[in-house]
């Protein structure tokens, strides 16, 4: 922490479903940058389009924002669908909100990826069990809302 030396660990060279969110989010063009980086340009010589060019692009400028990805669960569609998740499954789908805290920005996610939701409401009356929580299912976060 105190050198400014750095080692790189891996290197992912692609561009995912979450990058491209990001680049949305916030206007960043990751795939622009992406390009010119394989190309041997170096970040420093980049201008950061966010900033007008006023900046570089490895310029981090103070965001006022949050952005929240949640994927989208349609297990109900299939007949006999096991519901409870691991590493390998695949959501069909996922939105992002966007807003100034990260419990304004899940609530719209939420109420995005089933629009019959209001997003976290109260659940009285219903017992929580630990299974709830320990077993990671698509329902789990309506469980402990």
């Amino acid at each position: 922490p105190t050198s400014k030396e750095y080692a790189v660990i891996e290197v992912n060279p692609r561009l995912s479903r979450s990058s491209a969110l990001a680049s949305k989010a916030t206007g960043y063009p990751l795939a622009f940058v992406a390009a010119k980086l394989a190309m041997g340009v170096h970040l420093p010589q980049l201008r950061n389009k966010v900033t007008g060019g006023a900046t570089t692009a490895c310029f981090e400028p103070a965001l006022d924002y949050c952005v929240v990805k949640v994927p989208r669960w349609d297990l109900g569609k299939f007949q006999g669908a096991h519901r409870v998740l691991g590493s390998a499954m695949a959501s069909v789908g996922e939105v992002m909100a966007i807003g100034r805290t990260f419990e304004e920005a899940f609530q719209k996610a939420l109420r995005m990826v089933d629009p019959g939701f209001a997003g976290f409401e109260p659940r009285l009356g219903e017992e929580l069990t630990d299974d709830d929580i320990r077993i990671p299912t698509d329902g789990r976060i309506w469980k402990i809302a």
